[in-house]
């Protein structure tokens, strides 16, 4: 027993102590919360005697009402039903817009291929409630895209940003990124011989297309599409931004629950509703990714012909732009505002200045500099969990922390946080308000990258260089800091800035959790906008977003340099 009781299994107790305060004490507060209405202490209850008769008393009144208000509240089922339904619409938006042009990136010598590669990135850079407020400024009342359209003879707005098709309008151009690189390796795996057996027996192309080459992809385009359906349905960005009064989304109720209304009982139980739609969508795609398999069974692929016809690779390459334009015409918006003195009713702003720039670099510094710090004290949380729970994933088969590390990624953000202040709103751990509560749910949200970044890492390690070590004298923990730690850091430097990213365009989190005095960029920008202070809420968004710019180019230089 003494052999097998060490630094490192009191490390493995610790991981599992911060999972189960954290991550399962605060969902499982929530699924409670959502049969008694009222908050519930289990902390509280084990410390506290009164604090215990107390959640007695709330357990004899547990009642299925919450779950009852789904089907009878009107708000909360059009919340459900319009949740559903805008998921869906877009993911088959996106999945028939993505088709040719992952098939163009993938199959044919389509002209400028790289450079539209490196354009559909753009998206995935721009937080989501940046590129709503992108579309304000194009669509809104005093839009330019409105300016052109009435001057073209077009009454109104060609579209209404605060609207339904306003917000499928941002997630379809913003999120299509997320299925486009799954697709465009599913068009690469199939072998192109049964492509060529079908020409040659005299097919045309389109025939080949549908019949051969997209059937041997499907699995790719449903594991997308399950993938996007998640992806807008866990979004709390746009809709907080665009979603009208009159349209009740899932996550925009569940924010006005807690936040307007503090109604504990209605919060948890559309929370506990996200969380069970995510996770079983989340394990569909799973199942899609995982469980079957589409390619061919003639051994290596042969080495693919790309598709070289000039009219189809052109058409391609011209579609392909016209797709990208939109993002980039979004974020070029989002610039001219930021230079503007004043912008409406013309297509172009009235004046340029930098004054906006000088006002948050005065007045806004300090939340640049909570974004920073919060996101590096995340940060430093994630390297040292993610090291260990690798470790011991790899070395000692623990799936239970590999499951609990994929948690995460199925429960949305508004969700998480919803949780976390149930949870953690009274003593004996009252961190609700503070730093280190935004800090543990960033590191939470973002744990799953960094460990599936440095697993790979990990299993590239020998395992007989660390029982060197210990041979020589060396703990089994000692030997895991000083010798394979050390031989992780690619993986971990990979992670970090993966992490460092993802934390710094956190919304959801942010707006829940953070305090005023800890208030970052991302919360910052939300509130200029809901104050009507567009311009400096431009800025903001473009500093933001080259922050994150300057983070994936080193990502991208230190991805390249370890291949």
């Amino acid at each position: 027993m003494k052999g097998r009781w060490n630094g490192l299994s009191v490390v493995k107790i610790l991981i599992y102590l911060f999972f189960g305060v954290f991550l399962i004490l605060p969902l499982l507060s929530v699924f409670l919360v959502s049969f008694t209405g009222q908050p519930v202490n289990i902390l509280g209850s084990i410390t506290d005697p009164a604090i215990f008769s107390s959640t007695v008393e709330k357990f004899k009144a547990v009642s299925l009402e919450n779950y009852e208000k789904i089907f009878t509240n009107k708000t909360y089922f059009s919340a459900v039903k319009n949740s559903l339904g805008l998921a869906v619409l877009v993911a088959l938006i996106v999945i028939v817009m993505c088709i040719p042009i992952a098939y163009g990136i993938a199959r044919t010598t389509m002209p400028l291929k790289k450079t539209i590669s490196a354009l559909c990135t753009i998206p995935l850079i721009v937080p989501t409630f940046i590129s709503a407020y992108a579309v304000i400024i194009m669509f809104g009342r005093s839009g330019w895209v409105t300016y052109l359209y009435q001057k073209l003879g077009g009454e109104g707005m060609l579209i209404d940003p605060y609207s339904m098709a306003g917000i499928v309008l941002v997630q379809v151009f913003f999120f299509f990124p997320y299925a486009l690189w799954p697709m465009v390796a599913a068009f690469k795996v199939s072998d192109i011989s049964l492509e060529e057996a079908s020409l040659n027996l005299g097919a045309k192309n389109w025939f080949t297309f549908i019949f051969v080459t997209f059937p041997l992809a499907i699995p790719g385009v449903i594991s997308s599409a399950l993938l996007i359906f998640t992806v807008s349905f866990s979004d709390f960005g746009t809709p907080i931004i665009l979603a009208p009064k009159e349209m009740n989304l899932l996550v925009v109720e569940a924010y006005r629950e807690i936040a307007g209304f503090f109604n504990w009982g209605g919060a948890a139980i559309l929370t506990v509703i996200m969380v069970l739609v995510a996770a079983f969508f989340f394990w569909l795609q799973h199942l899609f990714t995982k469980g079957k398999n589409y390619g061919s069974v003639s051994g290596k692929p042969k080495q693919q012909k790309l598709n070289d016809s000039k009219g189809l690779t052109r058409t391609l390459s011209v579609y392909s732009f016209v797709l990208v334009l939109f993002p980039l015409l979004a974020m070029l918006s989002i610039v001219m505002q930021s230079l503007a003195t004043t912008w409406g009713k013309n297509p172009l702003p009235n004046g340029y200045t930098l004054d906006h720039y000088k006002t948050i670099f005065t007045s806004s510094l300090g939340n640049i500099q909570n974004s920073i710090v919060l996101a590096l004290g995340a940060l430093v949380l994630s390297v040292i969990i993610a090291t260990f729970v690798s470790y011991f994933v790899v070395r000692q088969n623990s799936n239970k922390l590999d499951f609990m590390t994929s948690i995460p990624l199925v429960v949305p953000g508004i969700a998480f946080g919803i949780a976390l202040i149930q949870t953690f709103n009274t003593a004996p751990l009252h961190l609700t308000g503070t730093a280190v509560l935004l800090i543990v749910a960033y590191t939470i949200r973002r744990l799953p990258y960094m460990v599936r970044s440095t697993m790979g890492t990990m299993r590239a390690i020998k395992q007989d260089i660390e029982e060197a070590a210990v041979n020589l004298g060396a703990t089994p923990l000692t030997a895991a800091v000083t010798i394979i730690g050390p031989l992780m850091l690619p993986g971990i430097a990979a992670g970090s800035i993966l992490v460092f990213i993802t934390v710094i365009k956190e919304t959801s989190i942010s707006i829940l959790l953070a305090p005023a005095d800890w208030a970052p960029m991302s919360l910052a920008i939300f509130q200029n906008i809901l104050r009507g202070e567009y311009y400096t809420a431009a800025a903001m968004s473009v500093v933001l977003v080259i922050i994150v710019l300057l983070l994936q180019a080193i990502a991208n230089r230190m991805s390249k340099n370890q291949l």
